[in-house]
C-alpha cells in the first residue's frame, strides 16, 4: 500500500478563533506577507485540499500565484500547480466554479449516492472518487498516496479541519493569528466541537513561532508523540 501523505492544516484566524465573519464579504485575515508565505507552502505541496462548502461560498482558484515558484516546480520535474482536491458528500458542486478551470489536475472525493451526479456535472474536469456510503478521510489519504502525493496542504474550511484533526489524520498545523476580534457567534470557526485525540489536556508540540508583520504564525506537530 502506498504511504499516506504528510497532512498540513493551514488556517488564519482572528484572535477569538474565527476564520471569517458573518458578512457576505470574505474577511481577509492574513496580510500581504502572510499570503506570500501561504503561496510558498502551496508551491511546496503535492496537493491542496479545500472543502465543498468553502468552494461554494468563496469560489477560489486555489493556485500557486508566483510565476517563479511555478517555474521552480517545473524545473524539479513537477507540474506547475499542485493537484487540487475537494470533498463533497452531497455532490452539489457546479462545473462553473473557478476551481475546475485553473491549474492542472483535480480530484473530488464523494459518496456512492453522489458520485454519478458529480461525474455527469464534472465530466472532463476532474476525477470523481467515491469512498463509500460516507466520505472516508482515511481512504482519501490512501488514494492520494497512490497518486504520488507526499505532502497534502489542507486549507479548510472548519468542518474539514475538524475531521482531519479529530480522526488523528493531521500531522502539522500552521496557525496564523490576525490582530482582529470578530465577536460574532454566527461566524465560522477554525474547529468545531468533536472528540480529539488525547482530549483537552494533551499539549501539542510547538515547532516554531514567528511574526509576519502584524500576524503571528504558530506551527504545531498535531499527532501524539510515540512513546
Amino acid at each position: 500500500m502506498a504511504t499516506r501523505p504528510h497532512v498540513l492544516l493551514s488556517v488564519a484566524t482572528s484572535i477569538d478563533g474565527h476564520i471569517d465573519d458573518a458578512s457576505p464579504e470574505r474577511l481577509l485575515l492574513s496580510n500581504a506577507a502572510d499570503f506570500d508565505r501561504v503561496d510558498q507552502v502551496r508551491a511546496d505541496s503535492d496537493a491542496i485540499l479545500i472543502g465543498g462548502n468553502t468552494l461554494r461560498s468563496d469560489n477560489p482558484r486555489l493556485l500557486v500565484n508566483s510565476e517563479e515558484r511555478r517555474a521552480a516546480r517545473v524545473a524539479a520535474g513537477k507540474p506547475a500547480y499542485p493537484l487540487k482536491v475537494t470533498i463533497s458528500a452531497s455532490g452539489d458542486l457546479s462545473r462553473d466554479l473557478k476551481f475546475w478551470h485553473h491549474g492542472d489536475k483535480k480530484v473530488v472525493y464523494t459518496t456512492d449516492s453522489a458520485a454519478a451526479k458529480l461525474r455527469e456535472e464534472l465530466d472532463g474536469l476532474a476525477d470523481v472518487v467515491s469512498t463509500g456510503a460516507t466520505v472516508d478521510f482515511g481512504a482519501l489519504l490512501d488514494d492520494l498516496g497512490t497518486r504520488g502525493v507526499q505532502r497534502l496542504m489542507v486549507e479548510g474550511g472548519g468542518r474539514i479541519h475538524t475531521q482531519f484533526l479529530s480522526q488523528g489524520l493531521a500531522d502539522e498545523i500552521h496557525l496564523a493569528i490576525a490582530p482582529l476580534v470578530v465577536g460574532d457567534a454566527d461566524a465560522p470557526r477554525f474547529l468545531h466541537p468533536a472528540t480529539y485525540p488525547g482530549g483537552s489536556t494533551r499539549r501539542m508540540r510547538l515547532l516554531g513561532a514567528e511574526t509576519i508583520d502584524d500576524v503571528v504564525l504558530l506551527r504545531y506537530a498535531a499527532k501524539e508523540e510515540s512513546a
